[in-house]
């Protein structure tokens, strides 16, 4: 198995509605693992129905064995995408106006009742992800796979590039006990031997995040070493070190309690 460092530029604003308040739509600053694998991985890895009808259409599959659609296809493959945490990132506020549809609402002449605001009823604000900033993820996977150079993201599909470089394993040590990973996680990923002590939640759909994790068990962790320090000069979007917990699947505490 090998560890990919993952550094992921925004070349569009990105766009999820991670919390409604009224007419602002606000996007959070992390990128969850399970769109981060679905963008990276699927048709490849995880099978893309042509169509779907129904219940199906409306029903998340995140980890739907019954589903064709699912992310325990990436278990199978041994691939897992961690979330990913914002090295540069900024805001772009954009508004945008809704179809105005018999169903939903009509528009009004001023004087009307209701028309005492000169804009339309049907509007919202986007407060989205600018173009330019940058994420850093990691990625587990075997020995042979391709990663994409570039991937669409969040509900207006943005253009994002995904620069990958191999982590050799002689730069990587394999510990246990407790340990501090700065790195965002996702706690239902956690393997059952993972232990969480403390953790800032970081509220976001479909499930939670956690960051600044204070973890115990198995989990790997970078050696300072001159080849260390070698690979950070070549490459600077690296950081001055990291630890990540070992054991991650997707869905693994569902999977125990199942």
């Amino acid at each position: 198995m090998l560890l990919y460092h993952c550094l992921l530029t925004l070349h569009d604003n990105v766009f999820f509605a991670t919390r409604e308040m009224g007419i602002l739509y606000e996007t959070e600053k992390y990128l969850h693992n399970w769109a981060l694998s679905f963008a990276l991985f699927n048709v490849d890895y995880i099978p893309h129905s042509y169509r779907l009808h129904g219940e199906k259409a409306q029903k998340p599959t995140y980890l739907d064995d019954k589903s064709e659609q699912n992310l325990l296809h990436l278990n199978q493959a041994k691939i897992y995408v961690f979330p990913a945490q914002p090295i540069i990132w900024s805001y772009q506020v954009n508004t945008f106006k809704a179809a105005q549809v018999a169903y939903y609402g009509k528009s009004k002449q001023f004087g009307d009742k209701g028309a005492d605001k000169n804009y339309p009823i049907n509007y919202g604000r986007a407060k989205e992800l600018a173009v330019g900033s940058k994420y850093r993820t990691y990625i587990i996977a075997p020995d042979r796979i391709t990663i994409p150079q570039w991937i669409r993201l969040g509900k207006w599909s943005a253009k994002v590039k995904v620069e990958s470089i191999k982590i050799p394993d002689s730069v990587i040590k394999k510990s246990s006990g407790d340990y501090t990973c700065s790195h965002p996680l996702n706690p239902l990923d956690l393997s059952h031997d993972t232990d969480l002590i403390l953790y800032n939640r970081i509220v976001m759909p479909p499930v939670s995040l956690i960051s600044q994790a204070r973890l115990s068990g198995e989990y790997f962790q970078s050696i300072d070493n001159q080849e260390w320090q070698n690979l950070k000069r070549a490459n600077p979007e690296l950081p001055n070190q990291f630890r990540l917990p070992r054991g991650t699947l997707y869905g693994a505490k569902n999977l125990i309690a199942a």
